[in-house]
């Protein structure tokens, strides 16, 4: 990796073809997977292999809180997103259930409601389309004059299944291929790539332009900032604890194994830093622990030393939500690996996950 590629970096972004707001959304997605650790991500020599299923979940989760907005915001000129009218559908079906957090919660937990598995087939159809043929084919053009040019893809074969999830679009919707040097630059500075100086700003620099300034560009951050995990979730996750250690009997803090009679349910990988409230990260530990752990990234040695009994509180919950807990896993930890020994390869990638982001992304350490 050489500084000509951060150099190509900032052309994209300032140079390349600027008619909807595609190209922003493509570069802040590849630069979200990579920053999330995926494992499913494959190196293989100078390019790097991405289930385009990932892509266009950031998609969904991006596009959602615009076009649910009661204030226009113009994402391309002149005319609707390619995809905007089977999105209004979904939208649509979920205004009654409680909108994105819901909408979230069904892709990533119990399955896109049987109501509208019709319609969100054919809005992921539509999404995977214009990824693939706009900004997929056009990014890089104004640097090395031709299509594809940085990105590139295979398509997959994608079923109108009834169970429609997260794991339903990874295997799917195919692949996406990026260089090498261009994957290693968005690890290593994508958090400023996608920054205030950049990608999120320049996306709603784009809508207030379109909008003839009508619009503020705080406003347009703010609804395109919208995350869909809520405290709700958070809650839902501490009620199944409690239901759970119940009838466990004794509760060992996570971090210093000692039994406790109160808890806090503590996030591994802290929730401002890694967004997941999925039940693997969410573990019981001493409120005087959590409160000096904050949001520290637990040292590797910590969690090594306390692999048995991380592992033993996941076989619990796999144990009463098996179904939930291995999606979310295999989503956030095990990618690809076999489930048999689901265990070892969640762990070795929890490791990997926290390793990154104290050693390369430099969030603080936290040792007990």
């Amino acid at each position: 990796m050489d500084n000509q590629v951060f150099k190509n970096i900032s052309k994209i972004i300032e140079r390349d073809a600027k008619t909807a707001t595609y190209k922003f959304a493509l570069l802040r997605g590849v630069i979200d997977i990579i920053q999330d650790n995926s494992p499913y991500i494959k190196i293989k020599d100078d390019i790097v292999e991405i289930p385009l299923g990932l892509l266009i979940e950031k998609w969904l989760i991006y596009y959602y809180p615009i076009l649910e907005s009661e204030v226009d915001i113009p994402q391309i000129n002149g005319k609707n997103l390619a995809f905007q009218s089977e999105f209004k559908i979904i939208i649509s079906s979920y205004s009654s259930k409680g909108g994105l957090s819901f909408f979230y919660n069904d892709l990533r937990i119990k399955d896109i409601s049987n109501e509208v598995n019709s319609e969100f087939y054919k809005l992921v159809l539509a999404i995977k389309k214009t990824i693939t043929t706009m900004p997929m084919k056009y990014i890089g053009g104004s640097v090395f004059q031709k299509h594809y040019s940085i990105f590139n893809y295979t398509s997959g074969t994608l079923k109108n299944d009834k169970k429609q999830n997260s794991l339903w679009l990874v295997n799917g919707c195919g692949t996406f291929t990026v260089p090498r040097d261009y994957y290693e630059a968005f690890k290593i500075l994508g958090s400023f790539i996608s920054g205030t100086d950049n990608i999120l700003f320049k996306w709603a620099e784009f809508s207030v332009n379109a909008s003839g300034k009508v619009l503020t560009t705080g406003r347009i951050v703010n609804e395109i900032l919208k995350f869909p995990v809520t405290e709700r979730d958070v809650e839902a996750s501490k009620k199944l604890y409690i239901e759970i250690l119940a009838k466990q009997g004794s509760v060992s803090c996570v971090w210093s194994g000692g039994n406790i009679s109160k808890y806090d349910i503590d996030h591994m990988l802290p929730f401002s830093i890694y967004k997941n409230n999925d039940l693997w990260n969410l573990l019981p530990s001493s409120p005087p622990t959590n409160k000096s752990k904050l949001d520290k990234i637990p040292s590797l040695n910590l969690i090594t030393k306390q692999k048995e009994l991380i592992i033993h509180y996941w076989e619990i919950i796999h144990q009463y939500q098996t179904e939930r807990f291995m999606n979310e896993l295999q989503i956030s930890l095990l990618g690809n690996y076999a489930k048999n020994n689901w265990q070892q390869s969640a762990f070795s990638q929890l490791l990997q996950t926290s390793k990154y982001l104290i050693e390369t992304r430099g969030y603080p350490e936290w040792q007990y």
